[in-house]
């Protein structure tokens, strides 16, 4: 009996001698996965600054978002007017990315949404039945099919009629949140999902969704750029902007810059990289094959920038202002602790900051918190630096916008899709912005004043912002949680 007994131990030691093995073995796997993939190599052609380029004819685009005296919205949306006008001129290329290209993520309230994703696939459809053998692409984000849960009309149209449609490879990009996706790759990325084979909440639309599409949403990542290259009469043309071909995002407002010229080359040459690194075989014409571009004349400036290129100019920017110039901020999202530390220092300097942002209170037609601006917001007022919130009754306050003007003359400018965030500028998002350098008086500029002054200036009959008062009550709590959501990639921000 006694060495049975010392038996029936002797395999319950070796047991947990096995099972302890296999959770260290685990863990050294799961931490070795979220360091190895948050410091690997990014992909050729990511984190781009592109040269700088003579900025020609640059054209601000912005759509205009506010609440008249009746308090109804009210909107002058011009972005994709402009898109499709191009997209309907181009006989050469057309290469388009954009984050969100769907029409079912969220609730979409009121009368006056647009379907822009119709309208976008019905442009790039007839394109390609126009001439057949140009190359007409489209490259998005695995958002829109809620990561292979679902399926989307739109995508689908296009792929039928020959667009190509490439859903760009975030597994090459490096992880921002860490501490799920080390687990994900070892636990869960196997799973299948195949569309229609849902059974779980959609938290984005009213299709169910299987479970490998939840749990990869939660690693967080996107191509989050919102780009058109096209061939136009007067040469090659880039837009880059904030805005989506998305029905539930129609009514936020945006802003952006139309550009002609060697730069939309550029802008073409950072797509190439998405493709390359998302395995797409797809057949562009080579840069030389299409670089028939007068070079320009005029003292502006433009400049590509993607991912962290676009951090390092901003810092380069607030940095480098001085006591009377000005610096003019408009975001949806602001949480980089650098891009935070350098407004308090630059307003310190004597430079006059003024900051408008999204209060972050809703998102196609859920709730949400007020994280993160309303806790960065409290914490530059309490520096001194001039907060607005945006009004919105349901919309985003959607532009990522700065402005910086020179007090002895001189002005830069910097749009696009990058929110200024830790996922947005550290390399772990795609993004792209361009920065233009001109006269104060040049149209770009001027255009770019306007834009933020009437936002920040309002007038009876139209409503676009209100005083840090109406969301200033953060509390430690609250900014806390931005802190450890920042810090920690645990976060949609």
């Amino acid at each position: 009996m006694k060495s049975a007994r010392h038996a029936r131990q002797g395999v319950r030691r070796t047991l947990r001698r096995t099972a302890l093995m296999a959770l260290v073995v685990l863990c050294g796997a799961w931490i070795s996965m979220a360091v190895y993939h948050t410091v690997k190599p990014l992909p050729e052609g990511v984190s781009m600054a592109m040269p700088e380029r003579v900025a020609g004819e640059a054209r601000f685009l912005a759509d205009d978002t506010w609440v008249d005296r009746n308090g109804a919205r009210r909107m002058d949306h011009r972005t994709f007017d402009r898109v499709l006008e191009l997209i309907d001129g181009a006989e050469r290329l057309v290469v388009l990315n954009m984050f969100l290209f769907n029409d079912f993520a969220g609730d979409v309230e009121g009368d006056d949404m647009r379907p822009l994703s119709d309208e976008v696939t019905a442009a790039l459809v007839a394109k390609k039945r126009a001439y057949p053998s140009m190359p007409v692409v489209l490259i998005t984000d695995p958002m829109n099919t809620v990561y292979g849960g679902v399926t989307n009309d739109n995508l689908q149209r296009l792929e039928a009629a020959g667009v190509e449609v490439v859903v760009a490879r975030l597994e090459a990009l490096r992880d921002s949140n860490p501490v799920w996706s080390g687990l994900w790759r070892i636990c869960c990325q196997w799973l299948g999902d195949a569309p229609g084979s849902g059974w779980l909440p959609n938290p984005v639309g009213e299709e169910a969704v299987p479970l490998r599409s939840l749990l990869k949403m939660l690693n967080f990542k996107a191509n989050h750029r919102k780009t058109l290259i096209v061939d136009a009469p007067d040469g090659w043309t880039g837009l880059v902007t904030s805005a989506n071909p998305h029905d539930a995002s129609s009514a936020h407002s945006n802003s952006g810059v139309e550009f002609p010229g060697p730069a939309a080359l550029d802008l073409l040459d950072t797509e190439r990289a998405v493709l390359r690194f998302s395995q797409a075989e797809i057949d562009l014409p080579a840069r030389e094959e299409l670089a028939d571009i007068p070079a320009g004349e005029g003292s502006a400036r433009i400049q590509v920038l993607t991912e962290s290129a676009i951090l390092a100019r901003v810092l380069s920017v607030l940095d480098g202002a001085e006591s009377g110039d000005t610096l003019d901020l408009a975001m949806f999202y602001l949480s980089h602790r650098d891009i935070v530390d350098a407004l308090q220092a630059a307003h310190r300097r004597g430079v006059a900051v003024r900051v408008l942002l999204d209060p972050n209170i809703a998102a196609f037609g859920r709730e949400k918190d007020g994280v993160p601006n309303q806790p960065v917001a409290a914490e530059l007022a309490q520096a001194g630096v001039p907060v607005r919130w945006c009004t919105t009754t349901g919309e985003q306050c959607h532009s990522k916008f700065l402005l910086y003007r020179a007090a002895d003359g001189g002005a830069e400018l910097m749009v696009g899709s990058a929110n200024y965030t830790r996922r947005n500028l550290d390399d772990l998002n795609l993004e792209t912005s361009v920065r233009i350098c001109a006269d104060p008086d040049a149209a770009v500029m001027r255009d770019a004043v306007d834009f933020f002054e009437r936002r920040w200036q309002n007038t009876p009959e139209r409503v676009y912002s209100l005083p840090f008062e109406e969301h200033g009550d953060a509390g430690w709590l609250r900014y806390w949680q931005y802190r450890l959501m920042e810090g920690s990639g645990m976060s949609t921000f």
